[in-house]
């Protein structure tokens, strides 16, 4: 089929992952900094490289490594939250303007009282009673109230955001919204503002390492666009793209990373658009009706999982048909002698294992590459749940990922 090679220094079990602004917020199923640094490395094509291409970017991993090595790059994601994170993550912003801005934030703090906040309609966040106690409420509406008047307000709300989803009565280490227990809710006592603070100093180091090493002649351009129906011409024409290095969802988001769950938080307090829908708007997050084709290196996989359960073989086939019209318009932007590089798991549905890796080389292939090699590398870092969910039903669970295939191919 596509050659795998199985190569243990991909896993980067002792690398720092939290290095430059890649130590800002956590985001499910972030993509660790050193594979898009050592395949921007490694893997770079012949001659020309003055842009790289994430169609989904996530928090934004490849693009700060395209900044830090000195490459223009261009992201884009459907997660409002995302763009945000990617924006702030790139930006490079003075560093004793925002220490000034924080401190300015931290003197009002120390002077707080309840009858200072003037936002006290929380309607925007969905049951909030129900995943916050008052007092938690009132402190993030008077964050927000003075973040508004500081200048740079994006790299504040980064903050905020990543404070948002921690004092609330979710449960820890989950993506997806599950409630605390009474119990613990009641032995649950965030301090609201000390955790603003801590992450506010954190990012502000990060902050620190970014600006001495990114380069600064270089653009971070962020998007909103939907790779599954196209890439407008006026921002990427077709040959535009030198490089892709990206690390696409593994599935439909209901079942396996809930990149919208996880968001609603920030989503829901910002008021950003679609904040409730989200997964239904990422790849597989519409029901195919019908069966649309079946490929080579898939098509064993799929008559498995419909002999299995019927409803769970329409949801894979939604998604990679969505992910297969993706990959044709991305297809389209790289340049003869170009390179891609996807980062896909070993998903697994109904118990059987899905090669999304052979898949992905075959799509690009019959668009005009040529595959290189697929390597396989463990995964020790990646922010995954230990267990997810094989068939959405509450209380089941199986292991998930433990490996990833890194596929890369060439333009002819």
């Amino acid at each position: 089929m596509y050659k795998r090679k199985v190569d243990d220094r991909w896993s980067f079990k002792e690398a720092n992952t939290k290095e430059f602004t890649h130590c800002y917020h956590t985001y499910p199923a972030m993509m660790i900094p050193q594979i898009a640094r050592t395949l921007i490395e490694k893997y770079k094509p012949k001659g020309r490289l003055d842009l790289i291409l994430d169609p989904y970017m996530g928090s934004g991993t490849t693009l700060v490594e395209a900044s830090l090595a000195g490459i223009n790059s261009i992201g884009t994601d459907l997660n409002p939250l995302a763009r945000l994170m990617g924006k702030v993550k790139t930006t490079l912003y003075n560093n004793e303007s925002i220490l000034k801005q924080f401190r300015e934030i931290q003197t009002e703090l120390i002077f707080y009282t309840k009858d200072k906040v003037k936002e006290r309609n929380f309607d925007r966040i969905s049951n909030y009673s129900f995943w916050y106690n008052e007092d938690t409420l009132l402190k993030l509406s008077y964050l927000s109230q003075l973040i508004k008047n500081v200048k740079d307000k994006d790299f504040f709300n980064v903050v905020l955001s990543e404070v948002v989803r921690e004092v609330s009565f979710t449960r820890n280490g989950e993506f997806k919204r599950y409630r605390m227990n009474e119990a613990s809710i009641a032995k649950f006592n965030p301090d609201t503002f000390t955790l603003f603070e801590k992450k506010a100093l954190r990012n502000i180091e990060g902050l620190k390492a970014y600006t001495s090493e990114a380069k600064h002649n270089v653009n971070a351009s962020i998007y909103d666009f939907n790779t599954m129906y196209g890439i407008p011409t006026d921002i990427i024409k077709d040959g535009d793209v030198d490089m892709v290095v990206t690390s696409p969802p593994y599935g439909d988001s209901r079942t396996t990373v809930a990149y919208g769950q996880f968001s609603r938080w920030a989503n829901e307090w910002f008021n950003f658009d679609n904040a409730k829908n989200l997964d239904k708007l990422l790849m597989g997050g519409k029901k195919a009706t019908e069966e649309i084709f079946k490929t080579a290196s898939i098509r064993d996989v799929l008559d498995e999982i419909d002999s299995l359960e019927h409803k769970r073989y329409l949801e894979v086939v939604s998604f990679l048909n969505d992910y297969y019209q993706s990959i044709e318009n991305v297809a389209k932007s790289v340049r003869s002698g170009g390179t891609v590089c996807y980062v896909v798991g070993d998903r697994r549905v109904k118990g059987v294992q899905i090669p999304l890796d052979y898949f992905t080389a075959e799509m690009f292939e019959k668009f005009g590459f040529k595959h290189k090699i697929t390597i396989v590398r463990e995964i020790p870092n990646k922010r995954m749940p230990a267990l997810t969910s094989p068939t959405n039903k509450a209380g089941a669970k199986v292991s998930t990922m433990s490996h990833e295939y890194i596929v890369i191919l060439n333009k002819l």
